[in-house]
């Protein structure tokens, strides 16, 4: 399966000192006509399923990331755009970088190897009692592979795609404290093998739409040598 990708690369006149949640509000309230940009229908109805439209700072700097429907939002509001004007900041816009691919997105016979961009959040309430009362580090980790394809699987029922056979996941990761909604999460960085495509910069798992759980693919040549 092929997925058109908009990875749009927002340029500004300092480094992005907000979380991705404020990028997002600030987008969704100022083109509030597109839903897919803040996933609100009415005043307490939400729309649930994979998020189209994903927004990430990756080391200050803001980053859109449209998917199929997504990546024609974006196209559409980006000559709109000249600021983001939060709270306490406004950054002006110097750029918008946009990048659109048609990528690769299922099951594949090879274990390709990936790196966790910002925090993977795998846990709810129910899971995290669970994961907490494994006292075996390797119990925990074969948990932890579980879920992470169940939540491959959950992306793929967003976007139409049916698995035929089964995944494989094997990670190697390092618990994060981190805030998602103003509530304390625990959350994972770090890397993991799959025999799946992902498009670099797709999320995966809770709070896709605000950044968490950015994936990108390490090549080859990019791993270090042991």
């Amino acid at each position: 399966m092929s997925l058109r990708i908009l990875v749009t690369i927002i340029k500004t006149d300092k480094p992005f000192k907000e979380d991705s949640s404020k990028l997002r509000g600030y987008i969704g309230n100022t083109f509030s006509q597109y839903t897919l940009l803040h996933h609100h229908v009415g005043e307490n109805e939400y729309v649930f399923s994979y998020p189209k439209i994903q927004y990430k700072i990756i080391e200050g700097t803001p980053i859109i990331v449209g998917i199929e429907e997504g990546a024609n939002i974006l196209k559409e509001i980006s000559d709109d755009l000249h600021e983001i004007k939060l709270t306490k900041n406004t950054y002006k816009i110097k750029s918008i970088q946009m990048n659109q691919m048609d990528a690769e997105f299922g099951k594949c016979r090879e274990n390709i190897k990936y790196k966790f961009l910002t925090p993977w959040l795998p846990l709810n309430p129910q899971n995290y009692k669970k994961y907490m009362e494994i006292k075996d580090w390797k119990e925990r980790k074969e948990f932890l592979n579980n879920i992470l394809v169940g939540n491959i699987l959950s992306m793929c029922k967003g976007l139409d795609y049916m698995v035929m056979g089964k995944l494989y996941a094997h990670s190697l990761l390092e618990r994060e404290k981190v805030s998602y909604k103003a509530i304390p999460h625990l959350g994972f960085t770090g890397e993991f093998t799959l025999n799946f495509k992902i498009p670099d910069f797709m999320g995966i798992g809770k709070g896709v739409s605000h950044g968490f759980g950015t994936v990108k693919r390490i090549e080859k040549n990019d791993r270090k040598k042991t």
